[in-house]
């Protein structure tokens, strides 16, 4: 197997930031986006890596990309490393299938949640107030129920290493604007139906997931990286029962391993034992071949 990628050093490029997955270059008007294969989970960088994740992670937001094209236009200008500028050839190695160039937009300091289904802190909102994130539901509903209709539950984008705040539309419009924000939410609904849709051809029920959105030339475009294993919650629709948590195709398996432990849940993390990282990158490669073929 091969060793994980947990950090880069371009320096032909100024760093634009370090995230808790991707490394981003700053190109001008133009971002160098590399997916390595760090892994997080409760905000907090795990020491050890999933050696491939950033190359599954890259390969499936493409995939994503191209089929919700129609809705919505994307950040993406350069995807294959043999088109890159020749002063980025000698790192080729390391940025095959795991990075991208994309033009800069100005990022919504929105997070765009969407939720088809009630699971994690959506489920524990209900539980408490019969509602997720202000979302008014019908009462009775049981953990893992499919909802009425997809519901948007956006997000304040928090600096980084800072935890995303839950907010409701208001808050929503206070930050962005009220046309853009229901804007944001139409976009991010359509574009979770038609994804659900073929991901229920294939097997896959997408619970949640979310979306960032920026503007490139006043235009609203989808950016950053879209239905991965980081960014959703993947069930298997074969075994979905309502009323308890679903198995998963995402980092659910190393957050659930993580819950057994006696950790605060603050950095640094724990080590991974070799067993969970190659769990996690089955539970990747997995969703990657049932989602993208």
């Amino acid at each position: 197997m091969p060793k994980a990628l947990l950090t880069t050093d371009i320096k032909e490029y100024p760093l634009f930031c370090r995230g808790k997955v991707r490394d981003v270059y700053n190109m001008g008007d133009k971002l160098l986006i590399i997916a390595t294969d760090r892994i997080s989970a409760f905000d907090v960088v795990m020491p050890a890596g999933i050696p491939e994740k950033g190359v599954i992670l890259n390969q499936m937001s493409l995939f994503w990309f191209n089929l919700v094209g129609d809705i919505v236009k994307n950040h993406l200008l350069i995807t294959d490393v043999k088109d890159f500028p020749p002063e980025l050839k000698k790192h080729e190695k390391i940025l095959k299938d795991r990075s991208v160039i994309v033009k800069r937009a100005k990022r919504f300091d929105v997070e765009c949640v969407v939720r088809g289904y009630l699971a994690g802190s959506g489920w524990a909102d209900y539980a408490k107030t019969g509602k997720v994130c202000g979302v008014p539901l019908p009462a009775g509903l049981e953990e893992s129920a499919k909802l009425p209709e997809p519901i948007f539950t956006p997000a304040f984008k928090a600096e980084q290493g800072e935890h995303d705040e839950n907010i409701d539309m208001k808050k929503a419009a206070d930050i962005v604007g009220r046309e853009t924000a229901e804007k944001l939410k139409k976009l991010a609904i359509d574009v979770y139906k038609k994804a659900s849709a073929h991901a229920e051809s294939r097997g896959i029920i997408i619970a949640d997931t979310k979306f960032e959105f920026g503007l490139i030339n006043g235009e609203i475009r989808l950016i950053d990286e879209i239905l991965s294993p980081d960014s959703s919650r993947f069930w298997p629709r074969n075994g979905y029962r309502t009323g308890r948590p679903q198995n998963s195709f995402d980092k659910q398996y190393l957050r659930d391993w993580l819950n057994t432990l006696p950790w605060n849940k603050k950095a640094p993390g724990p080590a991974l034992p070799q067993e969970v990282i190659d769990k996690t990158l089955e539970k990747y490669k997995e969703a990657r071949a049932l989602l993208c073929g």
